[in-house]
């Protein structure tokens, strides 16, 4: 079974993190929620509180398979803020495992120097500060290891594309009929 990790600070986008909880746990992988803030209770950008899995500082997160980082702010100056985040993602990112970033925080990846020469996408205000090879306006964009997503309004193609990658095309398809998504 697959695993991943999904960072949640204060002031994330709730449905840019939770959608992507939500789908793949319904696809059967362990998707763990992480708080990078030093304790499990997280508000997201819109008040809406928040109980992560576990403190950044207590997770097991070298087996994962992939690492998830929502959107919002001031939830992404958090991630970004945050060291053992970034080192971990920098680790990952060395070992070509699977990353991926919607809304604002693709911004983090790009920082980090892991969009140049990929194809990406953001939200629409964050795009032309994304360091990457070619803007992409998708829902969703996978090059090589690492996917993106623009964001709130596209966190369900976001998440199918996540599951197609951990669990293949027929059980994100599967997924996709199951929660009636017809886009």
């Amino acid at each position: 079974m697959s695993k991943v990790c999904v960072f949640l600070a204060d002031g994330f986008e709730e449905i840019e993190g939770l959608t992507v909880v939500d789908v793949l746990r319904r696809a059967g992988v362990e998707t763990v929620t992480v708080s990078v803030m030093g304790r499990k209770r997280i508000e997201g950008a819109h008040g809406i509180p928040v109980e992560a899995d576990a403190v950044f500082e207590e997770a097991v997160m070298e087996d994962a398979d992939m690492l998830v980082l929502p959107g919002g702010m001031p939830g992404t100056l958090h991630l970004k803020a945050h060291e053992g985040l970034r080192e971990l993602l920098l680790s990952f990112d060395r070992e070509k495992k699977c990353l991926a970033a919607i809304c604002a925080a693709p911004a983090v990846l790009s920082e980090l120097g892991m969009l140049r020469d990929r194809k990406a996408c953001s939200y629409p205000s964050f795009e032309e500060s994304l360091e990457c090879g070619q803007v992409v306006r998708e829902p969703a964009v996978t090059d090589g290891h690492i996917t993106t997503g623009r964001g709130m309004g596209t966190a369900i193609p976001f998440a199918l594309r996540l599951t197609e990658i951990l669990c293949g095309r027929e059980k994100a398809e599967e997924v996709r009929e199951a929660i009636v998504f017809e886009g």
